[in-house]
């Protein structure tokens, strides 16, 4: 396996800046975002498709620094019941599937995203449980109306352009959890497949090592994000918690650098279990702990993936 990150980490430097600091991290693998919710300003879609000599420096820089892309990201929510919502996040994707296919990137990652409870909805509603019954219609509606139809055609055109659909398990949208990428996969087809992060899994009570067993083949890329669960907080107020992530102290939960929500049994484990299901690729490393700057959290995050993976030779050293 190879470390990468996600450079949204790093969008107060500029392309150039970000590649010398992740390579001087001993990092050679990048995930690079393309707007909507990351938003990136490494990574333009619209400007490389209109401009061949534009897209051409993009790929020499990268080739310069010695750098390959993973995948790349467009989270969006293009189901949002807001109409110019949902069409610039669709847009995104689009473009970043096209610029995929001229990168020769076969994996594009996103969210599933989440509709309104009806065609005049204002906001989408995650539905987390089945009663009152209004509840169970409407889930019922999402997935039958608005998120099956979408990603049958969103399935299809990635598939034409040779590019795989990542989707992250993450709460507040649809796919959420294992049984819900599995319930989209068997409806759109092998075209859609899992981002794995294992944050989002931790503190909704998933054991992120028996999730990565049940998927297997469909897991096509993996975030390195860590959570930690406040045992205090979360035992007064459950895990479903609205407050800001700046409030560390109250919150029930909070994401981590790898290594400070769980240790090295885990990791070491996870990375094992995703050998077995046949996914030895890339792990992406994506820094949202509030508790730790940009600098800290990545080189904290290096450090302890590389003592979690094993070194071998393989004509060359590769963190494997």
């Amino acid at each position: 396996m190879k470390l990468g990150v996600f450079t949204a980490l790093f969008g107060q430097k500029n392309l150039e800046e970000a590649l010398d600091y992740i390579t001087q991290n001993g990092v050679l693998v990048v995930e690079l975002g393309t707007g909507n919710y990351p938003g990136d300003p490494h990574c333009k879609p619209a400007e490389l498709l209109e401009s061949q000599t534009a897209l051409q420096r993009f790929k020499d820089l990268l080739a310069k620094k010695g750098v390959e892309i993973s995948a790349l990201s467009c989270h969006g929510n293009p189901l949002h019941p807001q109409q110019q919502i949902a069409k610039a996040h669709h847009e995104t994707f689009e473009e970043t599937v096209l610029l995929a296919e001229k990168l020769g990137i076969t994996r594009v990652i996103g969210f599933s995203g989440c509709p309104g409870d009806s065609d005049g909805a204002k906001y989408p509603n995650w539905v987390t449980c089945p009663w009152p019954d209004d509840f169970g219609q409407i889930v019922k509606w999402q997935w039958e109306e608005k998120v099956i139809p979408y990603w049958q055609k969103a399935g299809k055109f990635a598939k034409q352009h040779g590019v795989r659909i990542c989707l992250e398990m993450h709460p507040g949208f649809v796919v959420y959890s294992t049984e819900t990428l599995l319930r989209l996969r068997e409806a759109v087809g092998e075209v859609i497949g899992a981002n794995f992060d294992p944050s989002h899994l931790f503190w909704q009570g998933m054991n992120p090592i028996a999730s990565v067993r049940k998927l297997g083949s469909a897991i096509f890329h993996v975030h390195a994000k860590d959570c930690k669960i406040d045992p205090f907080n979360s035992s007064v107020n459950g895990v479903l918690d609205t407050k800001s992530y700046s409030d560390e102290i109250h919150r029930s939960w909070i994401f981590r650098t790898v290594g400070y929500g769980h240790g090295y049994e885990f990791w070491k484990d996870f990375v094992s279990t995703l050998r077995m299901v046949g996914y030895d690729d890339v792990l992406s490393i994506e820094h949202e702990d509030s508790l730790m700057s940009v600098n800290e959290g990545f080189t904290k995050a290096v450090a302890f993936l590389k003592e979690v993976l094993l070194t071998e030779s393989t004509g060359g050293m590769w963190w494997a």
